[in-house]
């Protein structure tokens, strides 16, 4: 597979508890994504559950949203990708507790997922708080590019949804101004609060909690994919 530089830093930190590292070691294989092996056919077969569609979450950090949004909707299937090791242990934690069987997880880049998944597979794709990079010779590292609104535009079915979430407000600029530069994705806001207010359902994310305390306010898009 073709190499690409990568868009995240460091992928270890704290030491793991002994539980979680006993269930990365026994849990998570059976729950990675093999990037190796043909995408299902239909990809929905990916899954232990029965689902009907498919979405991906990019960057869930301790996977709040992710498993919630799991639990909330049984008859999805969801896909999460997570490189640094704390979270995903911390999410293949919660899917162990919850007895999920509607989730998959990739711990690498997003965009080799992204190229292994089969066109129009995706009902739904999020990014939320992703890392913004904020000095501008590290702008080439922010994920939102024109090279991966590509992959996501091949990736959702027509009508599907690309939702980014963000307290950074250069990032958002930079996130507007990437996309409206596309016809493949609309922009869905009609009114101010289409991206003021959560999206419907939201259950929030601990990163998120964290921006509200230090009095930054969230932005949330969502643009359809044409």
């Amino acid at each position: 597979m073709e190499q690409r530089r990568s868009l995240h830093g460091r992928r270890k930190g704290k030491p793991l508890s002994a539980r979680r590292t006993g269930l990365m070691a026994d849990a998570y294989p059976a729950l990675a994504v093999d990037l190796s092996a043909p995408p299902p056919t239909p990809l929905a077969a990916l899954f232990a559950a029965s689902v009907g569609d498919v979405r991906l979450e990019i960057g869930f950090g301790g996977g709040e949203h992710l498993v919630a949004e799991a639990m909330a909707a049984p008859a999805s299937g969801f896909i999460g990708v997570e490189p640094f090791i704390e979270g995903m242990a911390k999410a293949v934690s919660a899917i162990a507790d919850g007895g999920l069987r509607n989730v998959r997880l990739h711990d690498g880049d997003a965009a080799h997922l992204l190229d292994w998944l089969p066109p129009a597979s995706l009902t739904r794709v999020d990014l939320l708080y992703p890392d913004p990079w904020p000095k501008r010779r590290h702008w080439k590292r922010r994920f939102v590019s024109p090279e991966n609104l590509g992959r996501i535009a091949r990736a959702l079915v027509p009508g599907g949804l690309f939702r980014v979430a963000s307290d950074i407000d250069d990032y958002i600029a930079w996130t507007l101004l990437q996309v409206m530069r596309r016809s493949d994705f609309s922009w869905t806001a009609t009114c101010a609060d289409h991206w003021r207010k959560p999206f419907p359902g939201w259950p929030g994310t601990r990163y998120e909690a964290k921006a509200l305390a230090a009095g930054r306010r969230p932005t949330y898009l969502a643009f359809r994919r044409i």
